[in-house]
C-alpha cells in the first residue's frame, strides 16, 4: 500500500469517529496563584469540548479537601460543567465522610470519584476501602459515583482475581462507572473488560488516557502504579530529553491511536489525565472529531 493510501485509511478511521465519543477530564487543585491561572486557562480551553464531566483530585489532608471543594464549586458555577470531586477515605472517619458528602450534595454536587486513597508513610492500616465509601455516599444521597479500576492489577492486590472481585464490590454497592489507571497495552485493557463482564460487572469501564510529555516522570509513575511500559513506547521517546516539541507530537499520536483502536472495539467513553495542561488534550480531542461549542463558556 502506498503512502497516500495509508494516509487515506488513517483519515477514514478518524472520520468514522466523527466526534462520536464521550470525554471527561481530570484536573488537580492549584497550590499557588500561578498554578490557579494555569488551571482556569485549561478549564476554559477544554470546556467548549462539552465533556461528560470533569474531575478534581485531592490529597488526604483537610487543606487539600478544601481546595478541591472550592475548585469544584467554582467550576460548576462559572462554566456549567458537571464537576466531580475526588473523595478518599484515608484519614477521615465515616461520620466525617458522610458530612462531606452532605455538604457536596447541598452545594449541588451530584458526581463524586470515590477512592481509597494513597496511604501516607506511617499510616495505621484500617479495614476501610473504597467500596465502603461508595456505600456511605449512597446512604447520604443518590450520587453518580466513579471508582478506580486497574487493568494491570492494583500494586497491593493479593491477586488479579481478588482485585477484580473488589471492583465488583464497589459496583454492587452503587458505583456508576469505573475509570481505569492509565495504560498503554490495549490488549490488556480488552482482556480486563472481558473479565469484568464475565463476573457480572455491568458498568462502563472507561479507559484512562495519559498523554505522555515527560517520559522520565512516566517511568516513576509506572513503577508506583504497576503499569507496564511497552518497549515500543520507550523507543519512541529515546533521545528526546531536551526536545519537548517532538515529545508532545508523540504523546498526541499515541493517545489518538489508542482512542481510535479502542473505539473500534466498542469503547465510547474516555477519561483524559490532563495534568492541568490543556493544549495537548485539546489537540487530541479536536483530531478525534470533537468540536468546540463556543457558547459553552
Amino acid at each position: 500500500m502506498g503512502y497516500a493510501k495509508h494516509i487515506n485509511v488513517l483519515n477514514q478511521s478518524l472520520a468514522e469517529l466523527d466526534g462520536n465519543i464521550n470525554v471527561s477530564f481530570e484536573f488537580f487543585p492549584p497550590k499557588n496563584e500561578e498554578m490557579e491561572h494555569i488551571l482556569w486557562s485549561s478549564i476554559n480551553r477544554l470546556a467548549p469540548l462539552k465533556p461528560k464531566f470533569v474531575s478534581v483530585t485531592y490529597g488526604a489532608n483537610s487543606g487539600e479537601r478544601e481546595r478541591t471543594h472550592s475548585v469544584v464549586k467554582a467550576i460548576q458555577q462559572k462554566t456549567g460543567l458537571i464537576a466531580a470531586p475526588h473523595l478518599t477515605c484515608i484519614d477521615a472517619t465515616k461520620e466525617e465522610l458522610s458530612q462531606i458528602a452532605k455538604d457536596y450534595w447541598n452545594n449541588g454536587i451530584r458526581n463524586i470519584v470515590a477512592l481509597r486513597g494513597d496511604e501516607p508513610v506511617g499510616y495505621e492500616k484500617k479495614e476501610f476501602y473504597a467500596s465502603d465509601l461508595v456505600k456511605i455516599l449512597k446512604d447520604v444521597a443518590d450520587f453518580e459515583i466513579s471508582v478506580a479500576a486497574y487493568p494491570e492489577v492494583h500494586p497491593e492486590a493479593k491477586s488479579a482475581q481478588a482485585d477484580l472481585w473488589y471492583l465488583k464490590q464497589k459496583v454492587d454497592n452503587g458505583a456508576t462507572r469505573a475509570i481505569t489507571q492509565f495504560f498503554f497495552d490495549i490488549d490488556t485493557y480488552l482482556r480486563f473488560r472481558d473479565r469484568c463482564a464475565a463476573i457480572g460487572i455491568d458498568v462502563e469501564i472507561v479507559p484512562g488516557i495519559l498523554p505522555v510529555t515527560n517520559f522520565k516522570q512516566l517511568l516513576k509513575m509506572a513503577t508506583l502504579t504497576n503499569v507496564k511500559i511497552p518497549q515500543w513506547l520507550s523507543k519512541r521517546y529515546e533521545g528526546l530529553e531536551n526536545d519537548p516539541i517532538t515529545r508532545n507530537l508523540i504523546a498526541a499520536s499515541v493517545a489518538i491511536d489508542m482512542v481510535r483502536i479502542l473505539s473500534s472495539e466498542g469503547v465510547k467513553d474516555f477519561h483524559f489525565y490532563t495534568l492541568n495542561r490543556s493544549e495537548l488534550t485539546y489537540a487530541i480531542c479536536h483530531t478525534l472529531g470533537l468540536r468546540a461549542d463556543t457558547s459553552a463558556v
